[in-house]
């Protein structure tokens, strides 16, 4: 099951993780959040203990969305060693999230 991540553990969860991280800015009345939260879940399990999946809440944790300037949703960050790396805006397939989350773990 993918992470939830707040304002309050963001820090610790994701800038300071020694894994790549997808981050999946999400809120609950976005149409394409719902398509792409059931992909982000699938990813969870595949990438478990080699990656770190989660989900922020934009609704509930604006301080993490306003950091990095999230103002469209569903959009998903990949960091790795505190650092953005890839980005995706809008719904996509798992195929295409795996390939970046990959990628960032290369």
């Amino acid at each position: 099951m993918a992470l939830e991540i707040t304002d309050s553990n963001f820090e610790e969860v994701v800038m300071n993780s020694d894994k790549a991280v997808l981050v999946d800015f999400w809120a609950e009345w976005c149409g394409p959040c719902r398509m792409v939260g059931p992909l982000v879940e699938e990813l969870a399990s595949d990438y478990e203990g080699k990656a770190v999946v989660g989900k922020v809440n934009v609704d509930e944790n604006p301080n993490v969305a306003a950091k990095f300037g999230i103002r469209s949703i569903p959009t998903i960050l990949y960091i790795k060693n505190g650092e953005v790396v890839d980005k995706q805006v809008g719904a996509t397939t798992k195929g295409d999230l795996a390939a970046k989350l990959d990628s960032a773990m290369a």
